[in-house]
């Protein structure tokens, strides 16, 4: 049974880093070690991580305690820190100017100057590279749309040529990996019943990526066969070299609780997609929803030389400046600029490793 003693004194936190606000006064000293209530009696607790401070009540503080191996908490580890950066202005340009004012490392490229990157030529994919090469920056991964499509037969083999020269482009990006999706299921229907024909066309997909070098990376999303953890897992066991893009938010979205996710598709996730949400599906910076981002990223960065990649996603009022002599005010977490919107999202993320 956990206890207020074993919690404190076995596992060695100090009271500042571990203090029942409930049925326990508040002290800098130890408190008794006799003291062997039931952790299920204390209630809430606070804990210190860093600079960061939470309320967690029972018995998410399990979850967190075995994160940190019972031996109290560790510093975080500093990722390379990629981004959507079309989200801070469509042309390429815009978007190196965007990652070098935020210090990022490079990009997880989605569009280009107005392109998806999928159907970008060539010509142009050489173009980017030199001048992500003449800035110091580089492509981690390709946001494709690859397997955001329905089940049709002949629409596939279209898709899969497409796929084909995504790995082209991605090869003389430098890419490491691509990001893909798992098919949308026809609405109403259990996914279930479409198992077979998923796998298939992942099968196929896994198949013609052999030999380029590029990882796979599967990212959960709303409406196709890996929205929720158990289906992802399913991909995951069956396919060993398909890798894990964790995003929070569209977990949240699907009714996924994000914890549970977490320990469930843990030993898959190659990145995490910086991306919170509230309970309404409203995405917000990371930290200010309910993805549990700040436990996520303690257990994640315990070790050197891990990944993530900035999707702001956040809201932009494009005709703020036009009203603001009229005292117009934004809402919480909207923003008057897409460059606006995207430091933000880097500011929060940065807020939660500090």
């Amino acid at each position: 049974m956990y206890t207020l003693n074993s919690i404190i004194y076995d596992y060695h936190f100090s009271v500042h880093e571990l203090t029942p606000i409930l049925n326990f006064n508040y002290t800098t000293k130890p408190c008794n070690k006799q003291d062997n209530r039931p952790l299920k009696q204390v209630g809430f607790f606070i804990v210190a991580v860093g600079k960061c401070v939470e309320i967690i009540p029972f018995p998410e503080i399990l979850l967190y305690h075995k994160r940190y191996h019972m031996k109290g908490v560790k510093k975080l580890q500093k990722p390379y820190i990629y981004a959507f950066a079309d989200e801070a202005s469509a042309m390429i340009d815009g978007q190196i100017s965007a990652m070098k004012r935020n210090s990022l490392d490079g990009l997880e490229i989605r569009n280009v100057d107005g392109v998806n990157i999928s159907d970008i030529t060539i010509e142009k994919a050489k173009e980017v590279r030199h001048k992500l090469d003449d800035s110091g920056l580089i492509v981690w991964s390709l946001g494709s749309p690859i397997g955001k499509i329905g089940l049709d037969k002949a629409e596939f083999q279209a898709h899969l040529d497409k796929f084909k020269h995504t790995l082209e482009i991605g090869d003389i990006l430098g890419a490491k990996n691509i990001r893909l999706f798992s098919f949308y299921i026809p609405k109403d229907r259990p996914a279930e019943d479409y198992r077979g024909e998923v796998f298939d066309r992942m099968g196929a997909l896994i198949e013609a990526a052999k030999g380029s070098g590029i990882a796979l990376c599967h990212e959960n999303e709303k409406g196709i066969y890996g929205d929720i953890a158990s289906r992802c897992l399913e991909l995951h066991k069956t396919f060993p070299e398909l890798k894990c893009v964790f995003d929070p938010a569209n977990f949240i979205q699907c009714g996924q609780e994000t914890l549970e996710a977490w320990e469930q598709l843990k030993p898959y996730v190659h990145y995490l997609h910086i991306k919170d949400c509230l309970a309404d599906g409203r995405v917000v910076p990371a930290g200010h929803g309910i993805g549990h981002l700040s436990e996520i990223l303690s257990d994640y960065l315990n070790v050197p030389g891990k990944s993530v990649t900035i999707e702001p996603h956040l809201k932009v009022f494009a005709g703020f400046a036009e009203l603001e002599q009229g005292n117009a005010k934004l809402d919480d977490f909207s923003y008057p600029t897409n460059d606006a919107a995207f430091d933000a999202a880097c500011d929060a993320f940065r807020k939660i490793i500090a």
